[in-house]
């Protein structure tokens, strides 16, 4: 499924409405949160937000504190 959307003004922030169907594909709802994660070649992959992606989340995001000189040396 490929959809266009633009980017617009909401108060002070920006943001993109998504369309009924990308609504309905991701079986989200109002109030639902959304992961974005960058994926290859600059584009982003939209996660529903699940207690299994959050944890597998948490745990990325320690050890990339954690191992953070490492990954900066290797990404050279």
């Amino acid at each position: 499924m490929s959809t266009q959307t633009k980017v617009r003004k909401i108060g002070n922030s920006m943001g993109i409405i998504l369309p009924k169907e990308s609504l309905q594909a991701l079986k989200v709802k109002e109030g639902d949160t959304l992961y974005l994660t960058e994926a290859p070649n600059g584009s982003l992959q939209v996660n529903v937000g699940s207690p299994h992606f959050n944890r597998v989340m948490e745990i990325a995001e320690d050890c990339m504190d954690q191992y953070r000189n490492a990954l900066r040396e290797l990404a050279k």
